[in-house]
């Protein structure tokens, strides 16, 4: 049962080959065994089991019975959520996110919550205060982030598919690097309601899973308006996967014209083969130019830090939490408990949001990050006139060693989602999905769509690995000890 997609799990239980015990207790066990990976923070043993016990399959349902993990700032009842933060050790929220309350009603069981970087600030999960996760593909390199531990945890085979978040390339990212297929839906398609915020106008859910139909299933469940979140946009829940199959019209993809020379010639030649295969499938390829997408990391972290900086305000050891002992009034407490709860790089980011929202650089930082932001929406959907896809890199490089990035220079680190950011800023979703391998490891190319047009992505991305295996192939964590 490791490694198998959604469907396959699926037409598995209805032939009665596995029952939902059976399914839930593998999965199980294969979270203890691979326990050296660290992608989880939580393992939901009792109450999976039980549900497990309790579930009547349902044939004419593709996620009755299965499992997911859930990355742990999805808000979950009586069950510890932490956005992987000391500061929220110990935190047990008294109502479940809407995301995981509709796959759950979807019929999936989840059985652990995934570990990540420290309220999804990151790019490699090395900043969780539970710790790193490991790549399956390599030991002591990152599985990437902020999503990490939910690749990791699909990628061994623990569960079939898993919940992240994607900010600056926190679904997207960590599914190249660990050769998977993960979705970013347009900003509102799914509620945020019960997600811990980090920057509220960029977070957005979605599905990491083996290959673009578990995807489509997936966010099908997840999709919906909800109106306990004012950002959730008021259309229906999406039907991706009936049309998946479709791929009766001949579809521009661009390329972008000033992502030239940013990758090295491996990567380079990896992405070549990957135009080469949309080629061969019937695919047009056109250059196109996006102006001011040079400008879109340094605007994201000036947008980012600054709702970072607001959303994150309310963890003041009071009402829940961290909260530091031995402190003598209520402002050392405040200062003693926000400095023992967060870890440096949260830090760094609260001080350059407060800094760019300041009396004086305001209009200086914020306000022009959001000018700029404009400009890149703009920017797409000129583009969008071109093309019907903006196909591009989804990282710079392969998985790297631990602490071989951003030790000394943060930025460097920050810049993993070079490819990654404009989405998220523009609103608009995005996919990742398994290209050639370099050097025996995983790479990923994106997909960039126009706003709600998650069906288009699907399709295409879909197509795509009707051609190709990179999507097959799995890690075999030999080397790990």
């Amino acid at each position: 049962m490791q490694h198998k997609t959604i469907s396959e799990l699926h037409e598995m239980l209805a032939s009665k080959a596995i029952t939902p015990v059976e399914l839930v207790e593998e999965s199980l066990n294969l979270a203890k065994k691979y326990e050296f990976l660290n992608c989880f923070n939580f393992i939901n043993e009792e109450k999976a089991l039980n549900q497990a016990k309790n579930a009547t399959f349902d044939p004419n349902n593709p996620l009755s019975c299965i499992p997911v993990a859930h990355k742990d700032l999805f808000c979950t009842e009586n069950i510890q959520t932490t956005c992987s933060s000391k500061i929220l050790e110990g935190f047990k929220p008294p109502y479940t996110a809407t995301v995981v309350e509709n796959l759950e009603s979807a019929g999936c069981i989840a059985i652990a919550k995934t570990n990540m970087d420290e309220f999804a600030m990151g790019s490699s999960n090395e900043t969780s205060y539970f710790g790193k996760v490991h790549n399956p593909w390599l030991k002591d390199h990152v599985p990437g982030g902020s999503s990490g531990g939910a690749a990791a945890s699909v990628a061994s085979g623990v569960v079939p598919f898993a919940t992240g978040t994607d900010t600056g390339g926190s679904i997207r990212q960590p599914a190249a690097l660990c050769n998977l297929t993960g979705l970013k839906p347009t900003y509102g398609r799914i509620s945020r309601w019960g997600m811990i915020a980090f920057a509220s106008s960029l977070d957005q859910a979605g599905p990491l899973a083996h290959n673009a139909k578990d995807c489509a299933i997936a966010l099908d469940a997840m999709t919906g308006h909800d109106q306990k979140d004012t950002t959730s946009l008021a259309i229906e829940a999406t039907k991706t996967v009936d049309s998946i199959d479709d791929f009766s019209s001949t579809k521009t993809l661009g390329v972008v014209k000033e992502f030239s020379g940013q990758l090295s010639s491996e990567m380079e030649n990896a992405f070549q083969e990957s135009i080469k295969t949309y080629q061969n499938l019937g695919y047009k390829i056109k250059e196109i130019s996006l102006p001011n997408i040079k400008y879109s990391v340094p605007t994201y972290y000036v947008i980012a830090p600054a709702e970072c900086s607001s959303n994150l305000s309310r963890f003041d050891g009071v009402r829940f939490g961290h909260r530091s002992e031995e402190v003598k009034n209520l402002e050392e407490l405040y200062i003693k408990s926000r400095s023992e709860g967060f870890g440096n790089e949260v830090k760094r980011r609260i001080l350059i949001g407060t800094y760019v929202l300041s009396a004086g650089y305001y209009d200086a930082y914020y306000k022009k990050a959001q000018q700029v932001r404009r400009l890149i929406t703009e920017d797409f959907k000129n583009a969008f006139q071109e093309c019907d896809l903006i196909l591009t890199p989804t990282s710079p490089g392969t998985t790297f060693a631990f602490d071989s990035k951003g030790s000394k220079d943060p930025t460097e680190l920050y810049l993993e989602d070079l490819f990654t950011i404009a989405a998220n800023l523009a609103g608009i979703p995005a996919i990742s999905i398994p290209q050639t391998f370099v050097n025996n490891l995983p790479t990923g190319h994106q997909l960039i769509a126009p706003h709600l047009n998650e069906e288009l992505i699907l399709q295409t991305a879909h197509h795509f690995q009707q051609d190709t295996d990179w999507h097959l192939k799995s890690p075999s964590m030999e080397d790990f000890s």
